[in-house]
């Protein structure tokens, strides 16, 4: 981007905003990787600076969910406009107007985002697996999907196991916070799950249920992430080796994640997070993935 005066200088602050905001924040968004190519970070960022405010709408605060769906849709709106309007008045949208239109990225998995924040102000709890799924696909799948074409990765197998790595992530992250979703009164655990151990969604937000009770269906939960994370595997090898390594480290920790979970004796007190030597161990297998993706579709996970 230029630094001369106008609008490149503009749009070159713009996305200077966008990296200050994704520094700051800690979520596991591949913003500051220094595995991305440096060209597409200040994309992520936009990216990554539009969902974080939208995500904020939904879930900070003490605004009526009436207010927050006023908010988001306004925030849908300015959305809109910098699909066409260069030079709109913000600097998250300036910025990500740009990202689009340079990288020729799917719009559509933008708005999907949106729908997925709208569901965070409305639902609270999920009837079915494929309900979650649905979610999954609005709330992790765009992510995903959009990184591809960051990338220039157009191509639909590779799309479906990116979906299947960013569902079973963000279930592991469901997983993973139980002691924190179910204090805020959200269950994310299938009441058909929970009906089968004869407990319900209520039961758990009203803490009726204990770590014991809900073994059978944790571990069953994990077993169908797990499934889910695996089938996303032969996406190695359609990543160029930067991305792929990126993506290899996150497929070893999602496995070590759900192992870590499984072990918990407190799932429901207690959340479960990975170490800096867990992370050290993984860095042999993690460079064996990205060197050689056709051995890891054929090698079974530890």
């Amino acid at each position: 981007m230029s630094a001369s005066t106008g609008q490149p200088m503009q749009l070159a602050q713009a996305y200077q905003h966008c990296l200050d905001i994704a520094r700051n924040h800690y979520e596991n968004f591949p913003t500051a990787s220094k595995l991305l190519r440096a060209d597409l970070r200040p994309a992520v960022a936009a990216i990554y600076a539009f969902a974080r405010h939208a995500d904020d709408l939904a879930d900070e605060g003490n605004a009526a969910p009436e207010t927050r769906i006023k908010q988001i849709d306004a925030w849908e709106t300015l959305l809109e406009r910098c699909e066409t309007d260069a030079n709109i008045d913000h600097p998250v949208f300036m910025a990500l107007g740009d990202a689009i239109r340079r990288h020729n990225l799917p719009v559509e998995e933008l708005y999907n985002l949106l729908i997925a924040f709208r569901m965070d102000v409305t639902i609270h709890a999920y009837s079915s697996f494929d309900e979650l799924l649905f979610y999954c696909k609005h709330s992790a799948n765009p992510v995903g999907r959009l990184m591809l074409a960051l990338h220039g990765i157009h191509d639909a197998e590779a799309n479906r196991c990116s979906d299947s790595i960013c569902s079973a992530l963000q279930l592991i992250n469901f997983w993973q916070d139980l002691s924190i979703d179910l204090p805020r009164g959200r269950c994310y655990l299938p009441q058909t799950w929970l009906q089968e151990s004869g407990f319900s969604s209520q039961d758990m937000l009203d803490g009726e249920v204990s770590d014991a009770m809900l073994q059978p269906v944790l571990s069953f939960a994990l077993q169908s992430t797990r499934d889910q994370l695996e089938s996303g595997v032969p996406l190695l090898l359609k990543l160029p080796f930067r991305l792929r390594l990126q993506i290899a480290a996150t497929i070893h920790g999602g496995r070590r994640m759900l192992h870590k979970i499984e072990q918990s004796e407190q799932p429901l007190q207690q959340r479960p997070s990975l170490g800096r030597g867990e992370w050290r161990a993984m860095l042999l297998p993690v460079l064996k993935d990205s060197f050689f993706p056709a051995s890891a579709i054929k090698r079974k996970p530890a």
